[in-house]
């Protein structure tokens, strides 16, 4: 199969779609892979390194025209235009809060699979997690900066120092993101506490976590509280596929702290604060109401050799399947990788975008059978 690596075109994007070894890897299973000059630069690897992996060097326009094009970040809108029906775009597509890039993808035909709705036997999101991962260990980090009086922050000290106490932080959200962004915020010496309205997964928090931070269940009345008394709030609720859902609102900003930082790690798929708005590494923060939001939609991409790396590691074995076996042979074989399934031939496939943007679903396996 002739499979296609584009460069990132997102603003501040440095990741890439395959690493040289995952280049290795396809070549040695018989497929022709084109990278586009110079797409490995910002994640440090070279065009020589791909060109020794076995990779053809080729334009923008040698990239999209593959059987399979692999990237990280949702297609702009001027990549849209390059997709065509019988074509696959393996990558991350957030579709539910982007009715843009949704109507695109339908009116291309291409065959459209979401990284972030692929499933395990486990009910996880293996290619989800490990950016899950970066980003939730990043959220302190750019909270911190955010809280500093320069960025117009409150100017206090995630760990603060001994006679001044530490910062408090509410992480809404207890998955992948929550956890990793809990466990480095407690690490930095803040004073926190994980909200979710999962009992098994709060017992799974203060069984391991609790001389870490604190873990509640996430009603009204609790975030209310830990909001209002909080001076940094990450916010890391997924919903598969979903837009996701708004837990603190507008009104609620005027009950915190004067300065106080907002991470909004859910901003690709929406946000779960009512004041946010997706923004880029260039531009990353915004204030409302004396409130100051960071909610750039691909944090990952500023760690962009270790984003690309992880995300090959998950990534690897899934494209050399969709490569060795063609899409519709891959997914009937594999019901996780179907279910990551979100377009094909101008059919919307997932039904949790279909909810969010009004639109009607084919299903999957109708989709097989076409």
């Amino acid at each position: 199969m002739k499979i296609g690596c584009p460069k990132e075109i997102k603003p501040q994007e440095f990741r890439v779609g395959l690493t040289p070894s995952a280049v290795q890897e396809a070549v040695a299973h018989g497929h022709h892979v084109t990278v586009e000059q110079g797409a490995g630069l910002g994640a440090g690897f070279t065009d020589d390194d791909y060109s020794a992996a076995g990779a053809t060097l080729g334009s923008v326009e040698d990239a999209f025209a593959a059987d399979l094009v692999v990237k990280v970040k949702e297609p702009q809108a001027v990549e849209r235009k390059r997709l065509r029906e019988g074509q696959v775009l393996f990558t991350y597509l957030h579709l539910a809060p982007d009715p843009d890039q949704t109507r695109d993808l339908l009116a291309s035909g291409v065959t459209a699979i979401a990284y972030e709705t692929v499933t395990d036997r486990n009910g996880g999101l293996p290619l989800l997690a490990p950016m899950s991962e970066v980003a939730g260990r990043l959220a302190p980090q750019v909270g911190a900066w955010t809280l500093q009086r320069a960025n117009g922050g409150r100017g206090v000290l995630l760990g603060g120092v001994p006679g001044v106490a530490p910062a408090k932080v509410a992480v809404i959200g207890g998955g992948v993101v929550g956890t990793h962004a809990a466990r480095v915020a407690a690490g930095m010496g803040a004073d926190v506490t994980v909200l979710d309205r999962s009992l098994p997964r709060l017992r799974y928090l203060d069984d391991v976590f609790s001389r870490d931070f604190k873990a509640a269940y996430a009603s009204q009345a609790a975030v209310a509280e830990l909001v209002a008394d909080a001076d940094m709030v990450i916010g890391a609720v997924l919903i598969p596929g979903a837009a996701a859902p708004k837990l603190v609102t507008r009104a609620q900003l005027s009950t915190m702290k004067p300065g106080a930082a907002i991470v909004d790690v859910a901003i690709d798929q929406g946000g779960c604060f009512e004041t946010s708005r997706p923004t880029t590494h260039q531009d990353p923060i915004y204030e409302v109401d004396g409130i100051m939001h960071y909610c750039v939609a691909n944090m990952p991409g500023a760690v962009a050799r270790t984003s690309t790396q992880a995300l090959g590691n998950a990534t690897l074995p899934f494209m050399l399947a969709i490569a060795d076996k063609g899409w519709r042979r891959a997914c009937e074989e594999d019901p996780h990788l179907l279910a990551g399934l979100n377009t094909h031939a101008g059919h919307l496939t997932y039904d949790a975008v279909g909810l969010a943007l009004g639109i009607d679903v084919l299903a999957p396996s109708r989709a097989l059978a076409a």
